[in-house]
């Protein structure tokens, strides 16, 4: 079953069940996919509904942060509730420790790398690694490991 089937499925659970804040953060998740197939001729591969989600869950963590900081916690809560919804249908996604470790590998296969280099390693990296880690957690442990060289 492909992502988009799975959360037509889970959007006509949520309505018989009266479950309002997963029918609302679902209807939306679907309004964004069928936005991005109007762009195209065809129907949106699972990679490509994979990129939608990872925008949407990357709209809700930078709103959580900012509800917080103005200390509207009951606007954070709701963004952070549909957050948890929103990572449901993403990959799995690589811990710190596990992705400090394919970058190291990633560093390793490359050769001599340097600081100059991160553009290159970190395009690499996100390749590889798609769907499956954060773009700002790559960019903080790979400038970590290339501030020495």
């Amino acid at each position: 079953m492909s992502i988009l089937q799975t959360i037509d499925h889970d959007l006509k659970e949520a309505l018989k069940n009266k479950s309002e804040e997963r029918l609302s953060t679902l209807r939306m998740l679907k309004s964004d996919i069928m936005y991005e197939q109007t762009k195209g001729t065809e129907e949106l591969p699972d990679e490509k509904i994979v990129e939608v989600l990872m925008r949407s869950a990357k709209r809700r963590k930078e709103a959580v942060q900012e509800f917080t900081k103005a200390g509207r916690k009951d606007l954070a809560d709701k963004e952070a509730a549909e957050l948890v919804i929103i990572e449901h249908y993403l990959p799995r996604q690589m811990g710190e420790a596990e992705l400090a470790q394919a970058i190291d590998n990633k560093i390793q296969e490359m050769g001599e790398v340097t600081k100059k280099d991160f553009g290159k390693v970190m395009s690499a990296i996100m390749k590889d690694l798609k769907g499956q880690v954060d773009g700002a957690m790559v960019k903080t442990i790979l400038t970590q490991k290339l501030e020495n060289r």
